[in-house]
């Protein structure tokens, strides 16, 4: 397999920070979008930390400059990692809190997208990273009224541009996942211990958007062991 040019955001900690590094180490580039920049990333030869907030649209234009600049107008896979999550009883959610959640699991993962179309080419794969919270018919739990309709949110909105860029061959697909070990399960569900690591997580998420698209589009795939 050929070395790829993957863009990941969410990469300062957790199932990203995993991500970032099996790509890197397995060979392809990687371009690391988050806030807080890992150490352990910036001594990759095969990353580049890209220190933005995803959820300021004028931040993004970032990417855009490094594709053209850095990778010849190509991008391979872009997957949507980055997650932002309130808890909290519904009527102490404020609209702040609604939009801050939205800006950064739908509107940037949008945007993003929409920056990235024009260097996608035949056989690209953009992957979705949602919950078992956004999707209809799974259990839903209190408190996260913001976050899991986000995720909901995420889903329909790649189930459509799997419709909308089938011609051009590029595939759109969504993970939505259950519990892993990571600081945002903590913050949903203090105290509980998942039955899987952020790196065991990574390790499917690589090999999926890699191989997924050849078997899949528009489509939503629940990997889940366990909820909470």
């Amino acid at each position: 397999m050929k070395n790829k040019n993957i863009i990941i955001t969410g990469t300062s900690r957790g199932i990203g920070l995993e991500l970032a590094l099996k790509f890197a180490n397995e060979g392809h580039q990687v371009l690391a979008i988050s806030r807080k920049t890992s150490k352990i990333l910036i001594e990759n030869p095969n990353v580049t930390c890209l220190p933005i907030d995803v959820s300021i649209t004028e931040e993004l234009q970032q990417v855009e400059k490094f594709v053209i600049n850095s990778w010849q107008n190509t991008v391979d896979v872009v997957i949507h990692n980055a997650g932002s999550l309130v808890n909290k009883p519904f009527e102490q959610i404020t609209p702040a809190d609604f939009e801050q959640v939205y800006k950064v699991n739908v509107f940037a993962v949008a945007e993003l997208t929409r920056i990235c179309i024009p260097y996608l080419s035949k056989g690209s794969h953009v992957v979705t990273i949602s919950s078992m919270g956004g999707v209809q018919g799974s259990s839903k739990f209190p408190g996260l009224a913001a976050y899991s309709s986000s995720k909901g949110a995420v889903i329909t909105l790649s189930e459509l541009l799997a419709e909308e860029y089938k011609e051009q061959q590029i595939a759109f697909n969504v993970l939505a996942l259950g519990a892993v070990n990571t600081e945002m399960l903590q913050e949903a569900f203090p105290g509980y211990e998942a039955p899987l690591s952020a790196k065991e997580m990574a390790e499917y998420i690589w090999n999926f958007a890699l191989t997924g698209n050849k078997f899949y589009n528009g489509k939503v795939l629940q990997v889940s062991s366990s909820t909470p």
